[in-house]
């Protein structure tokens, strides 16, 4: 009679299956923040300097963003320019850190972020296709 031994490698494979999920989220996020922070546009250099991202172990969830205000006013524009077509009409004045007082309609959004996704999405799949094969 043949015997049959059962070998429970479930903890080990739960732990390779995190090990890569965190490893591809850090990558993702390395990826998709040096893309942003490349497509930003640059007066002072700060908001594209701020883009980060942070990981959540346990979760295994990625959050990428920035915390500048200025980053959200890139991203969708303002004014006249406002992507929703709801931002102030007429112009408005205010004070530039360097440049003095400023007369302005608005400003146009880059999408720094959303074109940088775009452009990133199919790579980042393939790079969890990569990595989560490699799990053994």
């Amino acid at each position: 009679m043949t015997r049959i031994q059962f070998v429970d490698l479930l903890p080990e494979v739960r732990r390779a299956m995190g090990d890569a999920a965190l490893k591809f989220l850090h990558e993702a996020g390395g990826e998709l923040v040096a893309g942003a922070a490349k497509r930003t546009r640059r007066d002072t250099g700060d908001t594209a300097n701020r883009w980060s991202y942070t990981v959540d172990e346990r979760a295994k969830i990625l959050t990428v963003g920035n915390p500048l205000e200025n980053a959200v006013w890139e991203e969708f524009g303002t004014g006249e320019y406002a992507l929703g077509g709801n931002g102030r009409r007429g112009g408005w004045t205010y004070r530039h850190p360097t440049k003095g007082f400023v007369r302005t309609r608005g400003k146009k959004p880059s999408r720094a972020f959303y074109f940088t996704y775009r452009e990133q999405r199919k790579p980042i799949q393939r790079k969890a296709e990569n990595i989560f094969r490699g799990v053994s």
